[in-house]
Formats: structure tokens, C-alpha cells, sequence
């Protein structure tokens, strides 16, 4: 199955099929194989996925539960998967950037949970893009789908060398802000411009040298207590890109 991808669950194969209507990713769904006995009763979902076929051109298949089994990693997936095309993804270029937005470079974070629970904030959050390295944890497309709750197949995803995207977006008058704690001004108290690249780092590496050299800012959260540690990639995410919405709201 590596030259497909396989999607486990409704939440993770309503997202791809969102995903394709909408444009904004060029997968296509092969068949979809469902346990017929764990799905029977469920009718609504049975209806979409019929209608959904006929617009996109897939098959749907009763299987055994077993055959279904021996696809998949887990036993989250609901007695439904979908196998499906890779998804590429676009370049980043500067004439598609939203004036004024908000966007996010993704670098070093290795664990595909941790990729999708992040992806999962920052869509939520109204990013308009997410930035990844041209390696990265999409190899893995149906874990991410399922940690992200399917937003990993809606968001609008581009590949470049970080060093070039932030440089891209820094002379397209973009703020460039790391999560950094050296050299840093607390969220609360920082003051986001309207167009931001917020830039995050694994708990493993962080950011490197020469992006931290680039940043216009260097951001940290402020604990409720004196606190050694700090939050994991995904949290600190979670809580940096609610700010920046926050702040978009009040303006």
C-alpha cells in the first residue's frame, strides 16, 4: 500500500472528501472499504459516502472485519477506511499570500501526533497557511488526518526551505515571530502585526540559528507559577495561535 495513502474513520475520510470538493487538495479516493456489519445501522453516514461516490467517481465495498484489520494500525477506525492517492503539495509563492495574514512554518516537530494535534490548533485558530520543510510528517498522512481530526486534509499546507519561506515572507512585509524564550516579550504583551509568520520549533532541535537571526521578535508564553519546564510543541501552539486570533479580533 505505499503508493497509497489510507484514511481510518469518518471524521479523517469526510475531511478528504471535503478536502476534494473544495479544492484544496488534489487526492483522489480509490474505494473506500467498510465492515458492513459495524456499519448497517448507520445510515446517514452509509447515504453520504453513496453520494459522495457518485460525484468522485470511488467505490464503495463491504469487507470483513479482518481484511479491514490487516490495513490499518489501529482500532480507532470505526469499521470504515479509505485508500486513497498521495497529495502534493503547492510551492510557496508570494502572489498567493493573503494580505494580512496569518501564517505558520512548522520546523523540527517529529512526532506525527504532535504534527497533527498542532495542525489541529492553528486551523482552528484561523491560519491561513502552514509552512512545512520539504520533509516532513504528510509521508504519514493518515495518522496526521486522525490526530488532527481531519484538518490536516482542509488546511492549506505549502513546502519550502524555511530559511527561503521566512525570508519570503519577511520582505513581503510579513512579522516574523518565533516561539523562542531567549531574548523574549511575553504574548500578552506583544503586540502582533496584522500580517505575521509565527515560527515553531520541535522540543527536540527548536528553531534554528539562522531563522532565529531573520526573526523580527522572539515570543514566549508566561506561566501561571514559576515553572522549569515548558509546554509541549503542540500546546505551546495551541495557546500562542489563540492569541494572535484573539488580537485579530480586537483590532
Amino acid at each position: 500500500m505505499s503508493d497509497f495513502d489510507i484514511f481510518e474513520g469518518m471524521t479523517s475520510i469526510s475531511a478528504v472528501i471535503k478536502s476534494i470538493q473544495n479544492g484544496s487538495s488534489n487526492r483522489k479516493i480509490v474505494k473506500i472499504l467498510y465492515n458492513q456489519e459495524r456499519l448497517s445501522k448507520k445510515f446517514r453516514e452509509l447515504s453520504f459516502l453513496k453520494h459522495s461516490a457518485e460525484a468522485l467517481g470511488f467505490e464503495i465495498i463491504p469487507v470483513d472485519a479482518c481484511e479491514i484489520d490487516s490495513l490499518t494500525s489501529g482500532t480507532t477506525h470505526g469499521g470504515i477506511i479509505a485508500i486513497c492517492t498521495h497529495r502534493t503539495f503547492s510551492s510557496l509563492n508570494v502572489k498567493n499570500l493573503t494580505s494580512g495574514g496569518f501564517y505558520a512554518l512548522i520546523e523540527g516537530i517529529e512526532d506525527p501526533y504532535n504534527f497533527g494535534y498542532s495542525v489541529r490548533s492553528l486551523y482552528a485558530s484561523g491560519v491561513d497557511g502552514i509552512i512545512l520543510p520539504p520533509r516532513n510528517w504528510m509521508e504519514l498522512s493518515g495518522t496526521v488526518a486522525r490526530s488532527s481530526a481531519g484538518t490536516s486534509e482542509l488546511a492549506n499546507i505549502y513546502v519550502s526551505d524555511p530559511v527561503d519561506a521566512v525570508t519570503t515572507l519577511k520582505n513581503a512585509g510579513f512579522e516574523i515571530a518565533c516561539a523562542e524564550i531567549r531574548n523574549s516579550v511575553s504574548i500578552y504583551d506583544h503586540t502582533f502585526s496584522d500580517a505575521v509568520l509565527l515560527v515553531i520549533g520541535g522540543e527536540k532541535r527548536g528553531i534554528s540559528r539562522k531563522i532565529l537571526e531573520l526573526a523580527d521578535t522572539n515570543v514566549r508564553i508566561d506561566y501561571g507559577r514559576e515553572f522549569m519546564g515548558s509546554l509541549p510543541s503542540a500546546s505551546a501552539i495551541s495557546v500562542i495561535s489563540f492569541e494572535i486570533l484573539r488580537q485579530k479580533r480586537n483590532k
